[in-house]
């Protein structure tokens, strides 16, 4: 049964999701849309591995959903780096910083139920 009280991660996620949508929209606008499509994808599988995490069956289900959740995330982050170190590109100087809490929450949280 979900939990649908206030959750740090399922809301960091989901505003970055949506700050996602604005800047693969703007890279589109700009016909990049090679980088715009995988940024898109794995900037908001973040958010919907997360999701997925909260009706996870174990506590090792729910490490795999997070850790998966973890991996889009540092691939999003590479996808920024790109967009930021291109020419041509708009410049994601706000997501750069969305994205740090967003690493460093998932990885605390996994981290903790390890211990647990």
């Amino acid at each position: 049964m979900r939990n649908d009280k206030p959750n740090l991660i399922v809301d960091l996620t989901f505003e970055f999701a949506l700050k996602i949508i604005e800047f693969t929209e703007e890279l589109e606008s700009l016909r990049k849309f090679n980088l715009a499509n995988q940024l898109f994808r794995s900037g908001t599988a973040i958010g919907a591995h997360v999701r997925e995490a909260q009706n996870a069956e174990s506590k090792a289900d729910f490490i795999h959903k997070l850790k998966v959740a973890a991996k889009e995330a540092d691939e999003t982050l590479y996808w920024l780096l790109l967009c930021k170190r291109s020419k041509n590109y708009p410049k994601p100087d706000e997501l750069l910083i969305d994205i740090e809490p967003v690493i460093k929450v998932l990885s605390k949280i996994i981290g903790s139920t390890k211990r647990i």
